[in-house]
């Protein structure tokens, strides 16, 4: 409804904003899933409004994030990821911003080379309100992104880092060199 009202505020203002686009029609999502990746574009216009990012990055945002988990529902050949999945698929489509490219390709272990869209992209991923676990910590970040996006990564990083050595998972390469830019920031 928030986007809506501000969608006709802009109009009447002489700013009309590009509608958003939707699922790729190659998208393998179910229900759950699209209810998902909804929340995550919601995230990203709230912030994108919030820190008063141009027109054109938040076009880039919202574009990765209805490509970011368009294939996770799909049979993938062993040891593809979703992520370079949609990407590839996206690019064949016509996708050419190697940022939303690279954003959707790594959103869910993380990225060195990312700029912004894959960043926040990361971060309404995994903030998103409708995750379970940790909702209350989870929100009081969303709140704090827009403010202070840099200090709020490097604690959502950490978090996964420390999920994954506590359950004796291993971590990415790409994970801990994402870690590591994060903290050189």
């Amino acid at each position: 409804m928030r986007n809506l009202i501000a969608r006709l505020v802009a109009f009447w203002r002489g700013r009309l904003i590009a509608p958003a686009p939707e699922l790729p029609a190659w998208a393998q999502a179910g229900r759950r899933r699209r209810a998902h990746i909804r929340r995550v574009v919601g995230v990203l216009e709230e912030w994108a409004q919030e820190m008063g990012v141009s027109e054109r990055e938040r076009q880039r945002w919202i574009r990765a994030a209805w490509l970011h988990d368009a294939l996770r529902d799909a049979r993938l050949a062993k040891g593809t990821n979703h992520g370079a999945a949609a990407a590839d698929r996206a690019a064949k489509d016509g996708e050419s911003d190697a940022g939303v490219l690279d954003a959707v390709r790594y959103h869910s272990i993380g990225y060195a080379g990312w700029d912004q869209v894959g960043r926040m992209l990361f971060l309404a991923d995994y903030l998103e309100p409708g995750r379970g676990r940790g909702r209350k910590r989870r929100a009081k970040l969303l709140k704090r992104v827009p403010r202070d996006p840099d200090r709020v990564l490097q604690e959502v990083v950490a978090q996964q880092m420390r999920e994954r050595l506590k359950s004796r998972r291993p971590v990415n390469p790409l994970t801990l060199e994402f870690w590591n830019s994060v903290v050189s920031r």
